[in-house]
């Protein structure tokens, strides 16, 4: 074999777990993987996200889609710009009377705050007055502006905080809304509930069941658990916005029905505790994750904390308890995933902390622009779209099929197998 061929080889051998080929890709896509991209700015015309390899034959709900992006609205803590946004997604592309076609799809949702910044967020032109005036120059401690401005070379932090805005964060929701809709046919549904805000914490968010945290009110302030610590929760809130300030805080996800076997300790980028990781920490704000008792267990013993095996006759192997959250060597267990993500105190502060002006390099204080005091139970609901997109990839990849009647028969054959090993 020719000496380039390979060193070629060996080249993609060494990078597989980084990066893939077009063609690779290509055959991916083909065999079962999901991807999306996301595109648009806080205050830009919309936000865009395209959905690839989700399988033809899916019923999509506009309401549910509708309602996920309604939820991402609400919670106590939520700024101004939650009642500018009515946001509604518009499907523009791969969906036929309700029913996807096996294609890309193409989802909009429209930025009605962008009539307020046409000026200072138009496509074309030059920047004028408004532009000037919207210019940030003062990067806030905590956000992107400045290692934005130092990577991008701008002065002008606003083309950076544009895209690292949370705002984006409603086109995952958009996209985790279709990837419930598939995990349904499987019979996986996915939850959340507001764990910490500030100082308040519950116990053992790991003990409250997934009937519990999915009975919570639909119009519960910051849906915790427990009334009675949702209300000091709420306090902690208040105080930290009479302080001009703002306060960090924690949510669980919890996904029931995942069947074993998602995931594989094969190599570490299809691992699916990394991969539920990765994806929840790519949420705004998010700084550490947790999956089971991760936390915990890092400061006990093993024989304490490991998960005991179990097995009936009619209802297979089970765990009595769940401190691996689910997931052992990167592979789903079938017992529900749960994952906690912790949220910094958001970095746009009421009362600016200081820092240095970019284009004249004096001392100043940051930039201000509008934000919340806290927007864990939104939050929520984007970690929710997470989880949803990393389950639909990895079941896509086990049972794969063009069509989602392919999906479902593979998932029951799938099931049926194990109910007898």
């Amino acid at each position: 074999m020719p000496r380039a061929r390979i060193a070629w080889r060996s080249i993609r051998c060494i990078s597989r777990d980084v990066t893939i080929s077009m063609a690779e890709r290509d055959v991916n896509i083909a065999a079962g993987m999901l991807r999306f991209l996301t595109a648009g700015e806080s205050h830009g015309p919309c936000l865009t996200a395209i959905l690839e390899g989700i399988p033809a034959g899916l019923r999509l709900s506009r309401a549910r889609i509708d309602g996920e992006l309604e939820r991402r609205r609400q919670g106590y803590g939520r700024g101004g710009r939650m009642t500018i946004e009515r946001d509604r997604a518009e499907i523009t592309g791969g969906v036929r009377f309700g029913r996807t076609m096996g294609g890309p799809i193409a989802i909009r949702i429209e930025n009605r705050d962008f009539g307020n910044w046409r000026g200072a967020m138009a496509v074309w032109g030059s920047p004028g007055a408004e532009a000037r005036a919207r210019a940030i120059t003062r990067p806030r401690p905590g956000h992107a502006d400045l290692a934005g401005a130092l990577k991008y070379g701008t002065h002008d932090a606003r083309e950076v905080l544009e895209r690292a805005s949370a705002r984006e964060t409603a086109a995952r929701v958009a996209a985790g809304a279709v990837a419930k809709e598939l995990l349904r046919r499987l019979g996986i549904e996915i939850v959340s509930h507001t764990v910490g805000v500030g100082r308040i914490a519950l116990v053992e968010p790991g003990a409250i069941p997934f009937s519990r945290i999915a009975g919570i009110p639909a119009d519960s302030p910051l849906r915790c658990a427990d009334p009675r610590l949702e209300r000091r929760m709420m306090a902690e809130i208040d105080a930290a916005r009479r302080g001009g300030d703002t306060v960090g805080g924690a949510f669980q996800v919890v996904a029931r029905g995942v069947p074993p076997g998602l995931g594989t300790a094969a190599s570490s980028s299809s691992r699916l505790d990394a991969r539920l990781a990765a994806s929840l920490m790519s949420i705004p704000a998010v700084k550490a994750v947790e999956i089971g008792d991760g936390i915990a267990g890092s400061a006990g013993r093993g024989s304490r904390f490991h998960d005991e095996i179990r097995h009936h006759a009619k209802r297979g192997f089970s765990r009595p308890t769940n401190r691996a959250g689910g997931v052992e060597a990167g592979i789903s267990n079938g017992e529900e995933i749960r994952v906690t993500a912790f949220m910094k105190p958001l970095s746009t502060l009421p009362r600016p902390l200081r820092t240095v002006d970019l284009v004249t390099k004096k001392r100043a204080r940051a930039a201000v622009e509008r934000t919340d005091t806290i927007p864990v139970l939104a939050a929520g609901v984007v970690g929710e779209a997470a989880v949803a997109w990393i389950l639909a990839e990895a079941a896509m990849e086990k049972f794969g099929g063009d069509t989602v009647r392919e999906l479902v028969r593979s998932h029951r054959a799938f099931r049926r197998q194990i109910s007898r090993f």
